[in-house]
């Protein structure tokens, strides 16, 4: 759940981070002795093209003339491209036939062809220029103007009121049926770099969990998971620690924590590898045995990941995953639905490129699911005003079912 947690509380870890406690400081020091693992390569100019070639074929199949795709992770999985969004435009316009053109500010030109890695022309303006009339004179040139024009879903209003300003009669579509079509089934490179992901993570976490002591902040605990994924090789923005009851609420409280014995303890955390991203919880008790209750919540919400794993197989509706762990959960006394104590949120999360991208395994979500598809599995439980035990491990599909990228633990005194 990693992903969009962050906004929510990178204040209180960027003022806790400062004020680290010597116990923190030290633990975090001996990350250094950590070993960086072996990664794969990243993605290269073959997969890319092979990616445009699938691209393309469901282009020409949904009667899309061409796909226009802003800076972000997209542009990055289609053209190499890695670049951030702001007012000014940057983007790939990919026409069904024939290479794809680059629209950047002139003065940018040469930082984006730096990582560019497809065939294709960078097509620059200047600042007293309106970047989409690039864009229009380029579908005039290869003659697909009078065809659909696909935008990426992510990409922002205005560029399609403006493009729409300079082609009024154009037809400007969806390209769900394109780009997330295609970035939803994973290859085996694209798998190969989640798993490295996933192995740092569970790594990262196997130093941090003993090395916990009283009085360490959530702040404390992050740095020093941070630290072993860094030097595990893994590239580490920031991660959710929750600490007592802050832990019954999914992306936790602004309200002080500290580790005091009997304390309930939730990791939330992952790297990327590559630009492809890991996303795994561990829940436990710190400095003495679960109480029967914890214990017993801890259980059942296993229970309730091994319920989804049974439920992920190819063609089931993505949202019959929740569906099976909601019914389970209500028949023990949780919910019904929604409602809390219980499971508020959704079971689990498409990942890939990004933490969080589609499709979810939610109620009500009808798109079946493939081979290559990938998934957090996290049908966490939350008891408002006591604790919340969450353990969370992305699967893909495979043809003999869902297969793990991290496994589970096996109790609650063996967390990771």
């Amino acid at each position: 759940m990693h992903a969009t947690r962050r906004h929510f509380l990178a204040g209180t870890a960027a003022m806790t981070a400062v004020s680290l406690t010597g116990i923190a400081r030290a633990a975090i020091a001996e990350a250094g002795d950590l070993t960086p693992m072996t990664l794969p390569p990243p993605i290269g100019t073959a997969e890319r093209l092979d990616r445009l070639a699938r691209v393309r074929k469901l282009m020409a199949a949904n009667n899309i003339g061409s796909v226009l795709v802003e800076a972000g992770p997209s542009l990055d999985y289609l053209t190499g491209v890695q670049w951030w969004r702001s007012e000014r435009l940057t983007a790939a316009v990919i026409p069904v036939e024939g290479d794809p053109i680059i629209v950047t500010p002139f003065f940018e030109k040469p930082s984006v062809s730096e990582s560019l890695n497809i065939p294709a022309e960078i097509r620059t303006w200047n600042e007293d220029e309106e970047p989409l009339k690039l864009v229009a004179d380029f579908l005039r040139e290869r003659k697909v103007d009078g065809h659909s024009i696909a935008m990426e879903e992510t990409n922002r209003f205005w560029i399609q009121d403006r493009l729409s300003r300079q082609m009024p009669a154009a037809r400007i579509v969806s390209a769900n049926p394109v780009v997330r079509a295609t970035r939803m089934r994973k290859t085996a490179a694209e798998l190969a770099l989640m798993q490295a992901a996933s192995d740092i993570t569970i790594a990262a976490f196997r130093h941090a969990w003993p090395r916990v002591k009283a009085g360490m902040s959530p702040g404390d605990i992050d740095a020093l998971i941070g630290a072993a994924h860094r030097a595990l090789g893994g590239d580490y923005d920031s991660g959710l620690v929750l600490v007592g009851e802050a832990t019954a609420y999914p992306h936790g409280s602004h309200k002080p924590q500290v580790v005091a014995k009997g304390s309930n303890v939730l990791f939330d955390c992952g790297c990327s590898v590559h630009g492809y991203q890991s996303d795994i919880s561990r829940s436990f008790v710190w400095g003495a045995d679960p109480t029967p209750h914890q214990r017993k919540v801890w259980d059942q919400m296993a229970m309730g990941q091994k319920i989804a794993m049974k439920a992920a197989q190819v063609g089931a509706p993505a949202g019959s995953v929740d569906d099976a762990v909601r019914a389970a959960y209500t028949s023990w006394g949780y919910g019904p639905g929604y409602k809390l104590p219980g499971l508020s949120h959704r079971t689990g999360h498409g990942i890939g490129m990004e933490g969080h991208e589609p499709v979810n395994l939610v109620h009500g979500e009808t798109t079946p699911l493939d081979i290559g598809m990938c998934f957090s599995n996290e049908p966490g439980i939350y008891i408002p005003g006591q604790f919340g035990i969450r353990l969370e491990d992305c699967f893909h599909i495979t043809a003999n079912g869902p297969r793990y990228f991290s496994e589970p633990p096996k109790s609650i005194d063996q967390p990771v």
